[in-house]
Order: structure tokens, then C-alpha cells, then sequence
């Protein structure tokens, strides 16, 4: 099943886009399913009905759901939270608590696993998801990281201690500070529910990243990082949307400056993507209905199928160059001082301003010393010694 991931600043249209997207791959023939994981929902808005938390048909061949992050969430965290509720409960009031149990991108990954649950159906060839705006889809693009070295260096010690330490401190009737063996198993469970969403955002071949941008200087600069946030974490972006352009007549009078400074933004998009660049027009009303936006997938995509792969890449990749092996990483817009480089045992380690990502390293190049970085064209380079 296709999955085609929309985010974007907040306000640039990801929705009607998303949306649109739907509804043009409907046309082309392909059963498809349109997904919100954004906690702001605003299908319903777009398609001016209600969505709701329950598949619902909206057009031939597209059917909408709005995901409730909450109630997925209280299906992969409740017996962990159950257990850090009563922990903190004494100290901490009630509602702070609830906010303190919830780390920065669960919510968003969580919600994520119902791709899964399309794809189980078999009833459907595309899986479009309206995706929370960036700075939250990063937030959960760093969430397994985080995750995944809990779980390798610490979890079982913890496990282990426990078991050793639950009789002692039952006899002293302290034992709700120490989490019962049910934690350790939701622990697990929502470890490989993270692992199985992480390997489909993973997948070049089935998952892109689609990014909605105006051609703003602000939009245009966020939607630069974002692209090489993405890549960082190994999501490829296969097409950059452009929407809301100025309509060619729209050039003189009181748009004159406005079109110049649009014509800027449009160059800098096309030099700043290394992918295909599709185009909307600012249109006079607002697009609402299936009907106006299946009009809009018309003027973004022509004849084109919105399902299909418009650019094969991997964003990350191993390879040889004479003796050395080279890690390559595309980083588009990155500069060379925004970009730190470091081992750590047999994981790269590396920043891109305030993103952080461990690459775990393959046994041929695990622990030999970096010959040498270098940022070129848009690609970080990592270069090992022989």
C-alpha cells in the first residue's frame, strides 16, 4: 500500500492539499484512504461535513477517518501511565500530571499505527495521511531514537532490578513506587508498535513525505529545514506542493510588489528541491467540497497519478568509493556550520541545528575513525577509514 505523508507550516493549506491529493488518486482508479493524524483535525473542515473518528466515505473510492490521538494513545500507554499517575499523584496535581505523562512526539506516532490498520484491510492501494504541521512531525521523527536506546541499555537491567526488589519493598508497603511486570509488557508492546511504524515511515518504496509550501520567505526557510530534517531521519520527500501562487494576471497595481517577491520565492523553491515541484493558484474563494478540491488535485497534478513515486531516493545510504566507504546523508539547504559530525561506539552521531540523529552503523565500518566530513551539493558526506 502507497502512504503519502502531508505536513507542512502551519496555515499553508496541508489539508487541502491532503485532500486533494485523495481525490486524485480516486480518479486515477485507486482505492483509497484518507487519514488525519493532525490533533487539530480539519478534514471535516475542508470537506465542509463532519469526519469524525469512524471510516466514513466521502467521494467514489476515498474513505476519511480524523484519528483521536488520545483514545490511541490511551490504548498503547494507559498500564504505563496508569503506573507514573500514581507515582506522581501525591505531589503533582492531577491535570499537571496527565500533561506530564506524555512524552513530546508519542501522540503523533501513536496515531500513526492506523496506517497499519488500513494497510490489514487489504481493501485499499493508497493511504493519504494529514499530517500535524512540521515542528510536531519532527518531534515524533526523533521520539524512536530516543526510544530505541532505552530499550537496548537500560530496559531489562530495570526489568531484572525490579523483580529482585519487589519483595523487599512489599514488606515495607512501598511497592506502588516500583512498576508491576504488566508495565514491563505495555512497555514492549508500544517498543514494537513504535518499531513497526518507524520501518513503514522507513520504507522508500511504499512512504513519501509530500511538503505543502507557500512561497513565502518565512514558509519557504521552515520548509528548507524540514526537508532536511526528513532526510536526516530517513523519510523521503518525493514532491514539494506549492500553493496559493499569484495568478499571471495578478502582476501589476497594487500586486506588483507582491508578484515580484513571489517570482524570488519561486526561484529559491526550485533551486532549494531537489524533487518534483507541483504548483496551485491563489484561487478567488475558498476551496471546500469535494468538488472544489478535486478541482484543485486537477490544477496541482494534471494528468499525472498523485499515488505514484515522482522521485526514487534514499536519504540515506552506504557507499563505496576506492577503499573507503562513505555514509551519505542529503541534507538540501543545511549549511556547513549548522552540521556536526561525531562516533559514538558503533552509532553516527549526527546535528543538524536542533535535530539530533544516532545512526546505528553496519559491522564494516563499526568503530573505524572518520577520515573526513564533507557538505557538498546539498549531500553530507561521512568518510571512514580503510
Amino acid at each position: 500500500m502507497r502512504v503519502l505523508l502531508h505536513t507542512g507550516k502551519g496555515g499553508v493549506g496541508k489539508t487541502s492539499m491532503a485532500v486533494a491529493t485523495a481525490l486524485g488518486a480516486a480518479a486515477k482508479g485507486h482505492r483509497t484512504f484518507l487519514l488525519s493524524t493532525d490533533p487539530a483535525h480539519s478534514l471535516g473542515d475542508a470537506l465542509g461535513r463532519p469526519v469524525g473518528g469512524a471510516p466514513t466515505p466521502i467521494a467514489d473510492g476515498v474513505v476519511a477517518r480524523e484519528v483521536s490521538a488520545l483514545d490511541e494513545l490511551d490504548r498503547a500507554w494507559s498500564a504505563i501511565r496508569g503506573w507514573l499517575r500514581e507515582l506522581l499523584r501525591e505531589d503533582t496535581d492531577e491535570l499537571i500530571a496527565e500533561e506530564l505523562l506524555v512524552f513530546p512526539g508519542l501522540e503523533e506516532l501513536v496515531a500513526l499505527r492506523a496506517v497499519r490498520e488500513v494497510e490489514a484491510t487489504g481493501e485499499f492501494d493508497v493511504c493519504v495521511v494529514d499530517c500535524a504541521p512540521t515542528g510536531a512531525t519532527l518531534r515524533m521523527l526523533r521520539f524512536p531514537d530516543a526510544l530505541r536506546i532505552f530499550m537496548e541499555n537500560l530496559f531489562e537491567f530495570e526489568r531484572k532490578g525490579i523483580r529482585m526488589l519487589r519483595p523487599l519493598m512489599e514488606r515495607v508497603s512501598e511497592s506502588r513506587i516500583l512498576p508491576r511486570e504488566e508495565f514491563f509488557d505495555a512497555f514492549e508492546s508500544l517498543y514494537r508498535d513504535v518499531e513497526d511504524v518507524r520501518q513503514v515511515l522507513l520504507d522508500g518504496d511504499r512512504t513519501s513525505a509530500r511538503l505543502v509550501v507557500t512561497p513565502s520567505r518565512v514558509v519557504v526557510d521552515e520548509t528548507r529545514r524540514s526537508f532536511a530534517y526528513l532526510s536526516l531521519y530517513g523519510v523521503a520527500t518525493d514532491a514539494v506542493l506549492v500553493n496559493r501562487e499569484l495568478p499571471a494576471q495578478a502582476t501589476g497595481g497594487y500586486f506588483a510588489r507582491w508578484a515580484e517577491k513571489e517570482r524570488r520565492e519561486q526561484a529559491e523553491i526550485a533551486d532549494s528541491f531537489p524533487v518534483p515541484i507541483f504548483h496551485a493558484p491563489l484561487y478567488p474563494h475558498e476551496l471546500i467540497g469535494t468538488e472544489a478540491l478535486g478541482e484543485l488535485a486537477r490544477n496541482v497534478y494534471g494528468d499525472r497519478d498523485p499515488a505514484e513515486l515522482f522521485t526514487r531516493s534514499r536519504p540515506i545510504r552506504l557507499r563505496k568509493r576506492g577503499t573507503r566507504t562513505l555514509l551519505e546523508v542529503d541534507l538540501p539547504g543545511a549549511k556547513k556550520e549548522e552540521v556536526e559530525v561525531a562516533t559514538h561506539g558503533e552509532e553516527l552521531v549526527i546535528r543538524v541545528r536542533d535535530a539530533e540523529r544516532l545512526i546505528a552503523l553496519p559491522a564494516s565500518v563499526a568503530g573505524r575513525q572518520i577520515a573526513r566530513v564533507r557538505l557538498h551539493g546539498g549531500v553530507l558526506e561521512v568518510a571512514f577509514e580503510a
